[in-house]
């Protein structure tokens, strides 16, 4: 029976792959880069430093450095995503139903911890979680485990105890590497056929197709 519950932030607790991909068109626009868009298609997951480092041109990051584009970018994305944001749909039913059964829960983000505040106060659901492990926590964000391995520690639970949810590639080699003992991927960034060659267990639209919560636990 999986004991610990670790989910990644976006794409997972909301759906604001498309508010971050506003906020690089706003905020690539403002520095005149071009040609990131699919550069960034394939960045879902990673850290910001590491998705900077592929759209970005090399001047453009030594002459204002990495912290200062990366929080400029990040304020643009909190203030076009505030006023629409909301849980996918079913996790708050999913969170209750966890707790009320007694299992524990962490976020393990590549996001910063800016963000990561952010969804989980705007949408009301920061006390479901018994620990957070963000991107600046870290020294290596995913595909690279430690973000799991940090939150699964956290939670006093071995990795192949937990139960993973996430949305990109990225994600879902992080979970695998550091041992996780199901990984369920959320088809919301990226479409099932993108999702299927990195072999979840499962694969759901959101967290109302999660009609069988003892099964799964019991992987």
């Amino acid at each position: 029976m999986l004991e610990g519950i670790l989910f990644d932030m976006d794409g997972v607790l909301v759906n604001n792959t498309q508010a971050h991909v506003r906020a690089f068109a706003i905020f690539c626009e403002r520095h005149g880069v071009t040609g990131w868009r699919d550069k960034l298609a394939t960045a879902y997951g990673m850290g910001n430093d590491d998705i900077m480092h592929r759209i970005l041109p090399p001047e453009l990051i030594r002459e204002q450095g990495m912290q200062q584009l990366g929080e400029e970018k990040e304020a643009i994305y909190r203030a076009i995503y505030a006023p629409e944001i909301r849980p996918v749909a079913g996790l708050t039913e999913l969170l209750h139903a966890l707790r009320t059964r007694g299992l524990r829960c962490a976020v393990g983000s590549s996001g910063p911890k800016t963000n990561v505040d952010f969804v989980l106060e705007a949408c009301g659901i920061a006390d479901c979680f018994d620990a957070c492990i963000c991107g600046d926590r870290v020294n290596r964000c995913k595909p690279d485990p430690e973000i799991y391995l940090k939150a699964a520690a956290a939670l006093g639970l071995p990795p192949s105890r937990c139960l993973v949810f996430e949305d990109a590639p990225a994600g879902i080699e992080s979970a695998r590497r550091a041992g996780a003992g199901c990984v369920v991927a959320l088809a919301t960034s990226l479409d099932r056929a993108a999702l299927e060659p990195c072999a979840p267990d499962r694969i759901i639209r959101d967290f109302t197709e999660l009609t069988d919560l003892e099964t799964l636990l019991s992987c």
